[in-house]
């Protein structure tokens, strides 16, 4: 049985691997990031089960379930409250809450090794989860924004805005006069505070105004391509796993 661990917190990461050496069970590799995750799920074979916290060092783990297809069952290691609990229990995969216990660790790997989970299951569990995480119901969305010019503060009303994206560890917004200006927050931040009506998270770099789309172009490797009104520095491209949800969401 092939295992990964992906854990910001490096001393968690090795006291895990130390319980699960307990239990005869080989780490192939422990990973810490979103980017060092996706870096290696590219490039090597999945492994059978993928120990996976939620708050990496680089933003939501969920994020690698958007860029690429996981062929790995999942077991959480999570210390988030009772809304994500409530999501974990709809899952058909186990999870184990912070700080971890060798007997609840013993039961989640028994019950991965009769289940082994299909991933489809996993998927659609990860969407509910996600909702469940933002909690949509109770959410006032973010209507402006204020940035600092110099010695200025300007207000930018969100839906003058084109689109958030990251650059060179740094986050951006692009608005319809074609400035940029750079924010405080990252991009996953801002994702939580845009209503999901208007705006659309395409790839781990790029977050999209609907009204500010003005072309969409089909794309290699089943992608699609976008063309914005004023923005035009990089190439925008919905990765192939969000090409579904991104139809959906301009529908």
């Amino acid at each position: 049985m092939k295992v990964l661990i992906i854990e910001d917190e490096k001393p968690a990461a090795r006291r895990l691997h130390r319980m699960l050496a307990a239990l005869n069970i080989d780490v192939e590799q422990m990973l810490h990031s979103v980017e060092e995750s996706l870096n290696w799920l590219q490039n090597n074979e999945h492994p059978d089960l993928i120990f996976l916290d939620i708050q990496l060092s680089d933003g939501l783990s969920f994020e690698i379930f958007e860029e690429i297809e996981v062929k790995s069952a999942i077991i959480f290691t999570t210390a988030y409250d009772e809304y994500a609990l409530k999501a974990f229990k709809l899952n058909s995969i186990d999870y184990l809450l912070k700080p971890l216990d060798e007997d609840e660790l013993e039961v989640a790997v028994n019950k991965f090794k009769a289940n082994y989970p299909k991933q489809s299951d996993v998927q659609v569990n990860l969407d509910e989860i996600r909702k469940l995480l933002i909690n949509p119901v109770d959410r006032k969305f973010k209507k402006r924004l204020t940035i600092k010019v110099g010695q200025h503060i300007k207000i930018i009303n969100i839906d003058e805005v084109e689109c958030f994206y990251s650059e060179n560890k740094s986050t951006y917004i692009h608005n319809q006069e074609n400035r940029n200006y750079l924010l405080d927050n990252s991009l996953e931040y801002w994702q939580e505070q845009l209503d999901p009506e208007h705006f659309f998270r395409v790839n781990r770099t790029f977050i999209v105004q609907i009204n500010a789309i003005k072309d969409i172009i089909a794309y290699s490797n089943s992608r699609l391509k976008l063309i914005l009104h004023s923005y035009n520095e990089q190439e925008i491209i919905v990765s192939r796993e969000r090409v579904k949800d991104f139809k959906n969401w301009i529908d």
